[in-house]
This record gives structure tokens, sequence and C-alpha cells, in this order.
């Protein structure tokens, strides 16, 4: 797609005041271009057909065939990125559908009323723009990324993540490469709606070796354990008497993501200094870029994830880009970087 080409659209909702505020929204925008709405899952997969939309705005509680059959339908099809947004589906509706590929999940209020549309806008728009550039996740075999060993000594405090577009696979795929008896504790943010972290981390906890939690304030940071930032809160790390806890916290306000990764990264390099890892994995944006130049400042390491593994390079490359990485690797390669660091 070039510079001038806007971002052809498909908004499926069974809703008909959804479908026009959805419209309305991304209609308002210059580089958006809505060119069909459907009802249900079978006349979307008509007008994808019909349309060739670069992107569709999908609601999964649907009649005749739900936004999870659709997305089954549309894998290898012409429509190659997918937004979903929910209204009333469970989280782990929307966990499930990011597993069956799509590449944003949009939280859409209950209630769409007037006053509610600006809360929805923002987060519709930039997920449409992140899905429009997507590419499909890398799908390896079953033994493609198998868990590793741990190092014999541990040379880092701890090891920061952060990811966006296409992370919570991506963040999955790392976690779980790596040993119950990784030497230090992990602290991932990601961008996810309210209300999948939990969820995401509990379904992490059951797939990995490690422990995964969603991160509360003052929870202890400790070896074999990952922590997942809540949705709405900022991950932060303190130390106390040479153990580090988690810091959930709603300040700084006056940021464009909340968890942040560049809040992240700023306080693992505060307290942790030269044992502090960073790791940047696929996302839109620059999140991060800041973080990671405070952690290399404190003389940090930080490892990029390469274009070719990402759903989508905007957040390792900034990082790239700027001088910032000591090393980069595709997502299969990633864990054995992190831990030959570790």
């Amino acid at each position: 797609m070039t510079g001038t080409q806007r971002i052809r659209v498909l908004v499926v909702d069974d809703s008909a005041f959804a479908r026009k505020v959805i419209r309305d929204v991304l209609s308002a925008q210059p580089d958006l271009d809505v060119v069909g709405t459907a009802r249900d899952g079978l006349e979307a997969l008509e007008k994808v057909g019909e349309l060739l939309p670069d992107v569709v705005t999908l609601d999964l509680a649907m009649p005749n065939l739900d936004g999870l059959g659709v997305l089954a339908a549309l894998r290898g099809r012409a429509a190659k990125v997918v937004v979903v947004s929910i209204a009333g589906s469970s989280s782990e509706q929307g966990l499930a559908a990011l597993d069956a590929g799509a590449a944003e999940v949009v939280h859409k209020p209950t209630a769409l009323a007037t006053d509610r549309l600006f809360e929805m806008s923002g987060d519709l728009v930039r997920a449409v723009r992140a899905a429009s550039v997507a590419r499909p996740p890398a799908v390896d075999g079953p033994d493609a990324t198998p868990r590793l060993a741990a190092p014999l000594a541990a040379t880092k405090r701890v090891v920061v993540i952060g990811a966006s577009t296409g992370g919570p696979n991506a963040v999955s795929r790392l976690l779980k490469a790596l040993p119950a008896d990784f030497p230090v504790p992990i602290a991932v943010v990601l961008h996810l709606p309210t209300g999948y972290t939990g969820p995401y981390a509990e379904r992490l906890d059951g797939l990995c070796a490690l422990t995964v939690r969603e991160a509360e304030d003052g929870m202890p940071l400790a070896a074999g354990t990952a922590v997942i930032a809540r949705a709405g809160y900022h991950l932060k790390i303190r130390e106390e008497a040479r153990a580090l806890f988690a810091v959930s916290d709603l300040s700084p306000v006056r940021v464009p993501h909340r968890p942040s990764v560049d809040v992240l990264f700023a306080s693992a390099a505060e307290t942790t200094g030269p044992a502090t890892l960073g790791v940047v994995l696929t996302g839109m944006g620059d999140d991060g870029l800041e973080g990671s130049r405070a952690i290399r400042a404190a003389g940090g390491e930080i490892l990029t994830e390469t274009e070719a593994s990402c759903v989508v390079y905007g957040m390792p490359r900034s990082v790239w880009e700027a001088g910032l990485a000591t090393a980069e690797a595709p997502l299969s390669r990633m864990a054995a970087e992190v831990l030959a660091r570790s």
C-alpha cells in the first residue's frame, strides 16, 4: 500500500447502531475508506470476496456465523488482517480471536452511546491502521521452539519485554521456550484491552514452565516468574533490601499507552541499571524507544525482533534504527538470545 492509498475497511456487526458508529468513526479519518458493512458472518464472507477490503472490523457475537467462524474462513484469504471489536464477548473469546489470526482486539462498550464514542474511537482507528500493515504471524511446527535449559549463572537481575500488535502470540512463544528455573524475573507490557491481561496470564501459566501472573501492586518479582502488566496500569519495578517488587500505577497519565513499555523500561533502568535486559518485540509505533535509551544509558542490553518475524516491524525498528539494540533475532531464536544474556 502506498502513502496515497486509503485503507479499505469492511465493518461487520449485527447491531445497526454499532455499524453506524464504527463507520462514522472510521470515515472521519482521511486515510480510511469504509467500503461496506455486513450484518453477520455469512454476509461478511460474501462482502470480503466482493469488496476485497484491507481490514475487517469484526464483532464476535453474531448470528448465522460468529466472528471466530469468520476468522477461520478468512485464513489465507485476500482480507489478510482483521481487527476484532468486542461487545459483550468474553475475554477468552477475544484471546481465541488473536490465536485465530486477528491482528488487534479493541474493546467496544456494551452500550454504544454517543458519549462513549470518543472512548472507543482512538483505539479503533489506531488498531485499523496497525492491522493494515500487519503480516500473519509465523507458524512453527511443534518442535520449532523447544524449551531451553537455564544458564549456569545469572548475569542480569531482570528481563523486561514490550510488544504491541502481534504481541500476545510473540510473548507466548518466547515464554513457552524458557525453562522453569529461568534465573531472573520477567516483566511484560502488552497493549491489550482492559479485562484481557488476567485471562491471558492464566492461559500462559498453563502453557509455560514459568509461573505467569498478572501484575499486582507490591507483588514480589521472583526467578522463574513472568508478570504481565495489568491493562490500564503502568508496570514499574522497585527495589527493597535487594529484592524486586512490582508497582502497579496510574501515573504518568499523559502518555500514549497505559501500560507503557517506555515506563517499564525506564523503571528497570533506574532500579537494576546494567543488570537489565530489555526485549522489544513486534508492534506498531515506537513505544519502548525512550525506555531502551534509558536502559542502554544505564549500561543494560536491548534485544529487538527482526523484521522478518514481526507482524508489524514498528517498535523494534525504532529501537534498531536508533542504534540502541545490542543485537536482533527472529522470534524463533529470541529465547536462546535471552538465555545467553541472562
